[in-house]
């Protein structure tokens, strides 16, 4: 959940009040991200710079954008690599808390456009409807229709361009933070729908945004500098205005391991490969949901990424960071490859 600290002066505090929007007090703020106001008004600063499809030609990816809903405003931007065979599928959700970020975002633009060009494959990635606008499930609803349009389109063979570099039989859910938990809550609603000729192979899940009234050892414990990309108090504020009025963290959508939600055991999940960063306060809700999903018989894998925090493939530029973001477009590659 692309959660930002940009620049070294913007740090993610919350506050509930003093601001004002006229004279309209504030509701929720995480500083810097987002203010939403108690009349409803929403301020998103641009902390991150919105960029065109345009990628540098030595990368040999093709982009361009796609409206899939005009009604809803949803739309894609698509990465096609130069390529002598289909490439496999890889639907992508960014993250932002369900409440910021764009697939427009340099920073997606930038992990996108890399990671095509070195794991060999075909991606879309979306641009979903954002709470607290359009609170979850929302940004489930856009992430099914987007597949029954791919559907669609690769039905009518009308987007050749993108349609026949791509293996419609090898179709990945992915994303980070909040766009791995859409990932995740997409493919359950998938399981009831006729994808042909789509098919789905797995799910690739960075860091996926989970919670839980509960709080595990890395929430109470993970000490977060000011710059960090997720801090325990704005990953509260990113629930309070995503999900439905009157629920709290243990809804099924935000724990699936709650008492609310439906059995491991008893789901129908893809492979999945769980991405994990070791200074993250998600990292123990993580491993818990790995160690769900093996003891439920379901096929995971994850891997977990030493001395980085949440977000480090798209907000961090240090050398750790640089490597450790090589390490997980190899682990991808491997993955989608099989």
């Amino acid at each position: 959940m692309a959660t930002i600290a940009m620049d070294p002066s913007l740090s993610l505090q919350i506050g509930r009040g003093s601001n004002q929007h006229g004279a309209v007090p504030v509701k929720e703020e995480i500083q810097g991200v987002i203010k939403v106001y108690k009349d409803g008004h929403v301020e998103r600063p641009q902390i991150v710079p919105y960029v065109t499809p345009a990628l540098p030609p030595e990368l040999g990816v093709t982009t361009k954008d796609f409206v899939i809903d005009n009604f809803t405003n949803v739309w894609a931007r698509f990465y096609v690599p130069k390529s002598n065979w289909k490439l496999p599928l890889v639907v992508y959700f960014h993250g932002g808390g369900f409440c910021a970020g764009s697939a427009a975002w340099s920073c997606y633009h930038e992990f996108l456009g890399k990671l095509a060009a070195k794991a060999g494959c075909l991606i879309v990635s979306i641009n979903y409807r954002l709470a607290p606008e359009n609170p979850l499930p929302a940004a489930y609803e856009d992430g099914v229709k987007c597949l029954m349009w791919l559907k669609q389109e690769a039905l009518k063979g009308s987007s050749e361009w993108w349609s026949k570099q791509c293996n419609l039989c090898s179709v990945f859910l992915a994303g980070d933070s909040a766009g791995a938990n859409i990932a995740h809550n997409v493919t359950m609603r998938l399981n009831s729908k006729n994808l042909y000729p789509l098919t789905l192979k797995g799910t690739i899940l960075i860091q996926p945004f989970f919670g839980g009234e509960a709080r595990t050892n890395s929430e109470k414990n993970m000490v977060q500098s000011p710059r960090s990309a997720l801090s325990l108090p704005a990953s509260d504020t990113y629930w309070r205005l995503a999900l439905p009025c009157g629920t709290n963290r243990d809804h099924p959508w935000c724990n699936p391991l709650g008492k609310g939600s439906a059995k491991m055991e008893e789901m129908k999940l893809l492979p999945t490969l769980v991405c994990i960063s070791e200074m993250d306060i998600l990292r123990d809700r993580n491993l818990e949901f790995c160690a769900a999903l093996g003891k439920a018989g379901k096929k995971v894998e994850h891997v977990l990424y030493k001395g980085v925090g949440h977000a480090f493939q798209v907000l961090s530029k240090s050398r750790l960071s640089q490597s450790r973001t090589n390490e997980m477009i190899a682990r991808v590659k491997a993955f989608v490859n099989r």
